[in-house]
């Protein structure tokens, strides 16, 4: 899914919609081809009870779509300059603010765990935003989330993209401003041809063990099959839920913690550093400043940022804008480094305001970003007794 599911109901629609799609296009594959099965990953047991990642299924060894775009810095490309290396092909939302992240991240940090075999991978996304098509789109994206020579993102006229759309099989729609798309990756060997398709999972938990798995597949069908460095165990890794008791170190405050669970309400702001549109993020969370005042005035439950670290690049820079961020905030900062929190309470996109009372329950929430008023109108209702 894509940017941004804003009605619950509407989401859960285009939800069954991709599940009718999916089931389809594996018809499909299946009417033209017999293909074998994908080789089981390691702890594959493990991995068979995670919900929150893709073990892949087989494409069938189909030659793989050409197509000619051009990239994020306006470059021609086609698929068939790559023949020889392993293509990672995705199809992101340029302006997507939900899973498109989480698949980015999975995707780079796959390559690298194959070490010095990722120079033989090349990873491209295809534009998915059929109302945000120009070369600017897909820059922005690229620079938000630390992509300049790691992939090239692709675009073209619509016409151009729903080719490409209708070759692999991808479902994207627009309806009333809000993109749905298939969050799909496919895996083409060095002959160009589909060798294995991942349709990503909507979990922050997930994002380190689907690199794992992404990674075991693309070494799969490398030549020579390279050792795969830093193994993860593939084990569902526990949301950490409202009501369960939690202490976390506060960002750029040493010896300072955030406690969570029964008995601490908080109002929780879930952001992250690449949301950062024309340097105006910290004015962004210096909402929570003004509403830490009015919290301590009237007894309301304190704010907290959550920084979603499973969706960005982990360097050195990225680390430093967390800690510049928060040193700017007196509301405190802590990182969510494994998901764990944004999965357990109930994060589907980014910015996300969620409301916890004193006894461990969401009170209210909200997908987006909010001003002074509508934040203390809308906090206030949620606390008014009923």
């Amino acid at each position: 899914m894509s940017s941004p599911p804003r009605n619950s109901k509407r989401y859960l629609l285009a939800a069954a919609a991709f599940v009718i799609f999916l089931a389809a296009a594996a018809a499909f594959r299946a009417f033209r081809s017999t293909p074998r099965p994908l080789p089981q990953p390691r702890n594959s047991a493990e991995a068979w009870a995670n919900k929150d990642v893709d073990l892949g299924s087989p494409a069938g060894d189909l030659p793989a779509p050409d197509f000619k775009l051009r990239d994020q810095n306006g470059r021609g490309v086609s698929l068939a300059q790559f023949r020889g290396k392993v293509v990672v092909l995705a199809f992101i939302d340029s302006h997507c603010t939900s899973i498109c992240p989480l698949m980015t991240q999975s995707m780079t940090e796959a390559l690298r765990f194959l070490g010095p075999a990722a120079a033989r991978v090349q990873i491209i996304g295809i534009n998915a935003n059929p109302s945000a098509t120009k070369i600017s789109d897909v820059a922005a994206y690229t620079r938000a989330h630390g992509m300049q020579g790691r992939w090239r993102f692709l675009t073209g006229r619509l016409a151009q993209l729903e080719r490409v759309w209708r070759a692999y099989h991808v479902y994207v729609a627009a309806a009333h401003g809000d993109i749905d798309h298939q969050p799909i990756i496919f895996l083409i060997g060095p002959r160009g041809r589909e060798r294995a398709i991942y349709s990503d999972r909507m979990s922050y938990e997930g994002v380190v063990q689907q690199a794992q798995i992404l990674a075991d597949g693309i070494a799969r069908i490398l030549p020579g099959r390279p050792a795969v460095q830093n193994a993860v165990s593939l084990a569902p890794i526990p949301s950490m839920k409202p009501d369960q008791s939690e202490r976390l170190p506060a960002v750029g405050a040493p010896g300072h913690f955030v406690d969570f669970g029964p008995g601490h309400p908080h109002l929780l702001l879930f952001f992250a550093s690449w949301l950062d549109e024309d340097a105006n993020l910290p004015n962004k969370l210096s909402v929570l400043d003004r509403y830490s005042a009015l919290a301590r005035r009237r007894g309301w439950p304190a704010p907290v940022a959550i920084d979603e670290r499973p969706t960005e690049a982990l360097g050195t820079a990225s680390r430093v804008r967390l800690v510049s961020l928060a040193a700017g905030l007196r509301a405190p900062v802590v990182e969510d480094t494994r998901g764990r929190l944004a999965e357990g309470y109930g994060v589907t996109d980014l910015p996300w305001f969620v409301l916890i009372s004193s006894s461990g329950r969401a009170l209210w929430s909200y997908d987006g970003w909010l001003s002074w008023g509508p934040l203390e109108r809308r906090v206030g209702a949620a606390l008014r007794p009923r």
